[in-house]
């Protein structure tokens, strides 16, 4: 329990206790009860008041404080000491649950600060570990994790494999497994085996030090509702404090009524037409949206953004990494003579070089070579492919390797290249002394979760985009495939800024959705900039949303959040200004006593701020998650892998 709800509490049991007391000696008729009720109303109002007035010095402000504390007074100068100790104790009360309540928005920051790693095991340079202080490390320490062990910094692992639970900076519940040249990040947990990593980033400039910033200022900055229930309170309270005099001389010489009555009803009017309600309608459920986004892997910036999510009119999406996995992957592959002996060749070679396309041709081509191919000596043409001697023979991978002008192949296979190069796809030729072999064609294939997110924005209304870079076939593809409304392609950065700029003239409010550097000027320019986690950092620090995972549901996620945000705080703000006017016309005709209106008044501020946090609950999404074979050997076994009808090893 925090101090501030320790307080509450503390003076809240005070208050009751002395008020019963109180109420006892005046039933038994003793002199001094008076004294009782007074020991209540400052143990239960002492800090509301002192509250009140610091604003008023400090701030030149007026608050729904000072109005309880006047009311209670008031209640004490007309001899109502039982009323002014009850409406005392249950606005203390009120004041405990909404501690309680705010607080418990804030846990999943909370949560984060306690998976703060504050020691390391140091390795030193006789192999022996030192603890050390988290804040010591420097850039290249070397440090050993045992299994169990939370990860105390960013860095890299150097020795060992492992599993990792990465939920409290991802939301992502499934271990991932590591191994050397892996990145790991510090707060997460080390569910596998014991390893040694090197630290890559300061204690400050970690992935989690990062989160727990962004989250611990998002919740400070309030949204333009809530800043605007702010600036109105000041208002309101003065109003107030005008119409209750007025009400009392107006009631009085007007209607007839006995001073003490008028008197009466105008304190029950200084509680029932205060704005507590009102001023809690919106914050307590900002902070519990922020924390939920938390809880999941998606890090708001500010309360504004989430606010503004809901008037969403235009998104843009970038291509590559963004839509689409951002690496090529083997898509369809077409044999013309031995096939064994092509794969065996394509694996040999493409193995001994890190093109991005050699990566997935080896990833895709699951084979134990043959022995005499793995100390094949390769010649790396550069921008063409590579090419090596083998029993005699010239082999040849790449663009280079086929022409179809001095290459005689049949029309079908002509007709099948040219199928791909119109998909979009990037063609690779295997040839033997000028004979063509094989055709591999390969694809940065869009994201399983890429088409249900953009239908999700198109059926909510919302005009969707991709810009890309690529050229204008494969544009074209990704945009049909995942259903796209418009696309721009051959776009430079400036090309970008510029479209988000006009969309943002004709729409308002728009987003820009990306992860590389050439998306950070875009991302700066619209409405809201939302960056993929696992982009660069640049794009991540001019974003206002920021997905920590690169998982495109956590946007629709957001939206729905952001949504849902919209409806319940237009609840609150309704139903607060609803139970106003209703106790405030029961109050003009002699309907409710004080007691009463203070636990309409203050009921409703806790209905209010209990309606807010059901933002706490998890919305649903559905899992497009792509799905990797538990182990890349399986497909070896897989009938659809033999036939060629799996169109690469994702499962």
């Amino acid at each position: 329990m925090r101090k501030a709800e320790k307080q509450a509490v503390f003076s809240t049991v005070g208050c009751l206790v002395f008020m019963v007391l109180g109420f006892i000696l005046e039933k038994l008729q003793v002199g001094s009860y008076p004294l009782f009720f007074a020991v209540a109303i400052f143990s239960g109002g002492w800090k509301q008041t002192t509250e009140g007035i610091s604003e008023i010095i400090h701030e030149k402000t007026l608050n729904v404080d000072l109005l309880m504390a006047l009311a209670a007074i008031g209640a004490c100068i007309i001899g109502n000491w039982f009323e002014g100790a009850m409406l005392t104790f249950i606005f203390c009360l009120s004041g405990a649950l909404e501690e309680y309540t705010t607080n418990k928005s804030k846990k999943e920051i909370t949560a984060l600060m306690q998976l703060k790693p504050t020691k390391a095991l140091k390795l030193l340079a006789n192999g022996r570990t030192e603890e050390v202080e988290v804040s010591e490390l420097i850039l290249a320490d070397q440090v050993v994790v045992p299994k169990g062990a939370a990860i105390p910094i960013d860095g890299e692992i150097i020795q060992g494999r492992t599993t990792i639970d990465e939920a409290a900076i991802s939301g992502e519940s499934v271990p991932v497994e590591k191994s050397v040249g892996a990145e790991v990040f510090g707060g997460t947990t080390n569910t596998g085996n014991a390893f040694t990593m090197s630290v890559s980033k300061t204690s400050e400039d970690t992935l989690f030090a990062k989160i727990i910033r962004l989250v611990e200022d998002a919740q400070n900055t309030p949204t333009q509702t809530a800043s605007f229930i702010g600036k109105i309170e000041n208002i309101y309270v003065k109003a107030v404090l005008v119409l209750v005099p007025l009400s009392i001389i107006l009631s009085h010489f007007l209607l007839g009524w006995s001073f003490q009555e008028s008197f009466y009803r105008g304190m029950v009017l200084l509680v029932v037409a205060s704005p507590c309600a009102l001023v809690a309608a919106a914050t307590p459920a900002t902070l519990a949206a922020i924390s939920n986004g938390a809880r999941n892997g998606v890090l708001f910036k500010g309360g504004t953004y989430l606010e503004n999510l809901a008037q969403l009119k235009a998104i843009a999406f970038d291509k590559t990494g963004t839509l689409t996995r951002g690496k090529p992957t083997v898509t369809d592959s077409l044999f013309l003579g031995d096939k064994k002996t092509a794969i065996d060749v394509l694996v040999a070679l493409e193995s001994k070089t890190t093109h991005p396309l050699a990566e997935a041709i080896v990833d895709h081509f699951i084979i134990d070579l043959p022995e005499e191919l793995k100390q094949v000596d390769v010649t790396e043409i550069a921008g063409f492919g590579v090419q090596a001697e083998i029993d005699g023979h010239l082999w040849k991978i790449g663009k280079h390797a086929f022409d179809p002008k001095s290459t005689q192949v049949s029309a079908e296979v002509l007709d099948k290249i040219t199928y791909f190069q119109d998909s979009g796809k990037t063609v690779i030729y295997l040839a033997k002394e000028d004979q063509l072999q094989a055709v591999i064609a390969l694809f940065d294939v869009a994201k399983a979760e890429a088409r249900q997110v953009v239908q999700y924005f198109n059926q909510q209304g919302v005009h969707t985009t991709m810009m890309t870079g690529d050229h204008q076939g494969t544009a074209k593809v990704i945009a049909k495939e995942i259903g796209i409304q418009k696309y721009y392609a051959d776009c430079l950065p400036e090309d970008k800024t510029n479209l988000i700029a006009a969309e943002k003239e004709n729409y308002q409010v728009n987003a820009m959705v990306g992860d590389g550097i050439n998306d950070a000027p875009a991302l700066a320019t619209s409405s809201i900039g939302i960056a993929m986690g696992e982009g660069t950092d640049i794009a991540m620090d001019v974003a206002d949303v920021v997905l920590i995972k690169n998982d495109l549901s956590k946007l629709q996620m957001s939206h729905q959040l952001s949504k849902k945000l919209q409806r319940i705080v237009k609840q609150n703000i309704v139903f607060s200004l609803a139970v106003i006017l209703l106790l405030v016309l029961s109050n003009f005709f002699q309907i409710i006593s004080l007691p009463l209106g203070v636990v309409g008044h203050e009921g409703s501020t806790i209905l209010v701020i209990l309606n807010g946090l059901r933002l706490l609950r998890t919305i649903k999404t559905p899992d497009y998650q792509d799905k990797q074979p538990k182990n890349p050997q399986d497909c070896q076994n897989c009938e659809l892998y033999k036939l060629e009808k799996c169109a690469n090893f994702h499962c």
